[in-house]
């Protein structure tokens, strides 16, 4: 009750995701949209222009001392990925359709799974008073393979590359 209208004015304008764009032909959308994800400095790892798909390689969380990278939307989201090891990768769509063209943004966000720490400084020091012990299969590295745990859509990343997407388009 106390918040009122304050509250309101404060929020972003929430983009409808895809997001309609009009372009003069499907090489002027595709472009822009590609220049849009090379703003956000994700690599492109698979693009179809004839099937309208574009995939971007993970790409590690920005966190607070790297604020040119714009993946991290947000506070919450720039402290996490500076505390926690964060991926991110997104799917982008550019569709045709009556007027000009549907563009869809899916952003997805992982966590990493790291059961204890990988290396120390402590496993590397050497006890004087018991005989040599030679160990023929050497482990290096971590013991098995980290994985990665999925941490679902990143709704302020998708916000954001949409926004931009009408700001390139001029809308």
């Amino acid at each position: 009750m106390l918040s009122g209208c304050a509250t309101m004015s404060g929020q972003a304008q929430v983009v409808s995701n895809p997001v309609f764009v009009r372009a003069n032909n499907s090489d002027e959308a595709w472009e822009r949209t590609v220049d849009v994800v090379h703003d956000y400095l994700f690599e492109i790892e698979r693009e179809n222009k004839l099937g309208g798909i574009l995939e971007t390689r993970y790409k590690t969380g920005a966190n607070l001392l790297e604020p040119w990278h714009r993946d991290s939307v947000g506070a919450a989201n720039r402290a996490e990925s500076t505390l926690q090891s964060i991926r991110r990768k997104a799917f982008l769509s550019v569709t045709p359709v009556e007027g000009g063209f549907m563009v869809g943004v899916e952003a997805h966000k992982e966590l990493e799974d790291v059961a204890r720490a990988a290396n120390s400084a402590g496993a590397a020091t050497f006890l004087d008073n018991s005989p040599l012990q030679r160990d023929l299969n050497p482990v290096v590295g971590q013991a098995s393979p980290s994985g990665w745990i999925p941490k679902g859509r990143d709704m302020a990343l998708e916000q954001s590359m949409l926004t931009a997407i009408n700001r390139a388009f001029g809308q």
